[in-house]
């Protein structure tokens, strides 16, 4: 039953295109709230957004948005390898950790959950990019930078991509936000999906 409901879920949040040999990779996004167009229409998010823009260069990239809204690293870790066997993307790019953060999950945690998302990925075959996850800075400064710094950490010792965190100049400026302050509202989708285009194409080409 659970399994239903899971691929239930996956099925609303990936981006629909036809999966086919031709296509030179095959990126799953695994993140959260940020990449599920969180309050907004699932077409409307930068991850369709960018597939769209993909489509029209005809490039052969697919995006497998795998997002869900309160992921933490914990929880993609239960999900991940149905998705890798389902999928069997070329490339896996982790987009976790802001829950972990906010519900102050210790760091080391935080680590050992990364590590193991990426040493799965890479028994798959996939090449691995891990996305620096900024929080606000509620817990004081020792846990914040804790916390940011783990992801170099983490992408440094497993020899995975680091990319840079996607949202850090939309969410400075309050017209490109949500009510809570949190997540980016419709306008905020194109300026993400050109981020991400920019940051994706570096990757690849590393």
């Amino acid at each position: 039953m659970m399994h239903s409901i899971l691929r239930l879920i996956f099925v609303f949040l990936i981006v629909i295109k036809p999966l086919t040999a031709a296509a030179d990779n095959t990126i799953l996004i695994l993140g959260d709230s940020l990449s599920a167009a969180y309050g907004l229409k699932q077409e409307q998010g930068w991850v369709k957004l960018l597939q769209d823009k993909y489509d029209k260069e005809q490039l052969n990239i697919q995006l497998i948005n795998a997002s869900i809204s309160g992921e933490t690293t914990g929880g993609a870790l239960r999900r991940l390898d149905s998705l890798l066997n389902e999928f069997q993307p070329s490339h896996v790019l982790i987009e976790l950790g802001g829950n972990d953060g906010l519900r102050g999950f210790p760091i080391k945690r935080l680590e050992q959950n990364l590590t193991q998302l990426v040493n799965l990925s890479k028994q798959a075959d996939a090449n691995i990019a891990i996305m620096e996850i900024h929080i606000p800075p509620n817990y004081g400064p020792r846990y914040t930078s804790q916390f940011t710094g783990s992801f170099e950490k983490v992408a440094t010792a497993t020899d995975s991509h680091l990319m840079d965190f996607f949202v850090l100049n939309v969410a400075g400026d309050p017209t490109l936000m949500q009510n809570d302050n949190i997540h980016p509202n419709k306008t905020a989708q194109p300026i993400l999906r050109d981020i991400m285009y920019k940051s994706i194409k570096m990757w690849l080409e590393k």
